[in-house]
């Protein structure tokens, strides 16, 4: 197990390099290019100077989060093979730099979704919230409010070009359904699976963010019988999962122990965001403080289920909340995802110790 952390680079990341060289147990840093247009190609010259700045700093940069899947892939346009083709290339040149395993999602639209990005919590701090209530009003309004709170920063997922005709782009999908979108899906990785096991590199998708339908979009990565079918559409160990405890525990529906037992089983979990969540009613939550105590995770049993399942591949805290006064991207301050990463790595060596 490798246990690492996000950084958005040195022109997006507020927070110097050596910052997460100097929190025990972090190995590595999970990066990203973010001036590519999603959908070309990623230049070799340019994930060389993104990775050796991280190995200067004494961290690998062996998990990329993430290369962004085009549009016309998701909604199976003709032009989804000029970015397939793209996309093959850009696993090729990662993989000449080292990177093993990369992230990715297949979410239309939305890589993600919250309602509340400065969610005020008693103590003070500040966490990002969804709260269903905040969803039903007009596209525009939403994503407005999203871009207005994220602190000046980019959120990635929600490129302001892109995201500026919302309308426009969701009527592209406007024919695409679960059934569809899975075969787009299915299509996908059919193409770049194979050039994964030429090259090394595993590829690993997240689970939706919320699990489930909104804004009528269709969903395909909600629950564990979505995970399984991915596996199962290319059966090879390269075609694999980040498994978020936090995205999938949104749904209280899903049993996050036994999902996390059964794919590190399998050794399909390539990649861990492990967090914690507070459900506050029925699939409302924020996400909290990553002890046990403060969210609806049992995060010693979400440890166990990777430990003694035989998970050994990346972990990261995943998000963490502003405290002692710090401000930056929303989810991504420095403090509370170190103090996660030390209360993981507890954790893990508790386990290993028993």
């Amino acid at each position: 197990m490798q246990m690492t952390m996000r950084w958005f680079g040195p022109k997006e990341d507020k927070i110097p390099l050596q910052y997460f060289g100097q929190v025990p147990g972090v190995e590595g840093v999970v990066g990203a290019l973010y001036d590519v247009p999603v959908g070309e190609v990623w230049p070799t010259d340019k994930i060389e100077a993104l990775v050796g700045e991280a190995r200067q700093a004494g961290l690998s940069m062996e998990v990329i989060e993430s290369v962004n899947i085009h549009d016309d892939i998701k909604i199976g346009l003709p032009s989804r093979d000029r970015y397939i083709a793209n996309y093959q290339q850009t696993i090729r040149n990662l993989a000449a730099s080292g990177v093993k395993v990369i992230c990715y999602n297949f979410m239309p639209v939305f890589d993600w979704m919250k309602t509340d990005m400065n969610y005020l919590l008693p103590d003070g701090s500040l966490t990002m919230a969804f709260e269903k209530k905040d969803i039903d009003k007009s596209l525009e309004e939403v994503v407005n409010e999203v871009m207005n709170n994220s602190n000046g920063f980019a959120l990635p997922g929600w490129e302001p070009e892109r995201l500026a005709k919302v309308q426009d782009l969701f009527a592209q999908y406007k024919d695409v359904d679960d059934e569809k979108l899975r075969e787009n899906l299915a299509w996908f990785l059919k193409a770049v699976i194979p050039v994964c096991e030429e090259v090394g590199v595993k590829m690993a998708i997240h689970p939706d963010d919320p699990p489930y339908s909104i804004f009528g979009l269709p969903r395909v990565v909600k629950n564990r019988d979505d995970l399984d079918w991915i596996c199962n559409a290319v059966d090879s160990e390269a075609n694999g999962i980040t498994l978020c405890t936090g995205s999938i525990a949104e749904d209280p529906a899903n049993d996050v122990y036994s999902i996390l037992a059964e794919f590190s089983r399998r050794k399909r979990i390539h990649f861990a965001h492990v967090r914690n969540i507070k459900i506050i009613q029925d699939k409302d939550f924020y996400e909290s403080a990553h002890p046990t105590q403060y969210g609806s995770l049992d995060m010693l049993k979400v440890i166990k289920s990777l430990h003694d399942n035989g998970f050994d591949g990346y972990i990261r805290p995943d998000h963490g909340r502003f405290i002692w006064g710090e401000t930056g991207r929303p989810g991504y301050g420095l403090y509370d995802r170190a103090l996660g990463v030390t209360y993981l790595l507890g954790l893990w060596e508790a386990v290993s110790r028993q």
